[in-house]
């Protein structure tokens, strides 16, 4: 009997029961964590944008670039949070003189932060 295309490149069966299955092994890819934001995206291109999302998934591609996604999410709200509050005048005597206002405008931020990544990167 002649060797299949998958034995002349290398590939191996075993038998299972009556059936001779391929040996399939996938590479060993780089773990990376998938936070918030690369959930609330992974979400949002499952429900709207099916097609990318497949597309992503069966090439393998879709958790590096999910990871990618929180990383510049993670940054991005850190950098805005940080610029805001330097505009609004939100600083570390504030808290030390007065807690709740200090808290009630950093949530304000926060918020306003999210708001913005949501719009420019998960939900586009």
């Amino acid at each position: 009997m002649e060797n299949s295309l998958f034995e002349q490149m290398g590939g191996t069966y075993i038998q299972q029961g009556d059936y001779m299955l391929p040996n399939l092994i996938l590479p060993a890819e780089e773990e990376r964590s998938i936070g918030i934001w690369g959930q609330r995206r992974a979400r949002y291109l499952k429900q709207y944008h099916k097609i990318l999302y497949y597309n992503l998934l069966t090439s393998r591609k879709l958790d590096s670039y999910l990871a990618d996604i929180n990383k510049q999410a993670e940054d991005m709200f850190f950098r805005l949070v940080n610029e805001m509050a330097k505009q609004q005048g939100v600083t570390e005597q504030l808290k030390a003189s007065n807690q709740m206002a200090w808290v009630g405008k950093m949530n304000a931020i926060r918020n306003s932060a999210m708001e913005i990544i949501n719009t420019e990167l998960i939900y586009s």
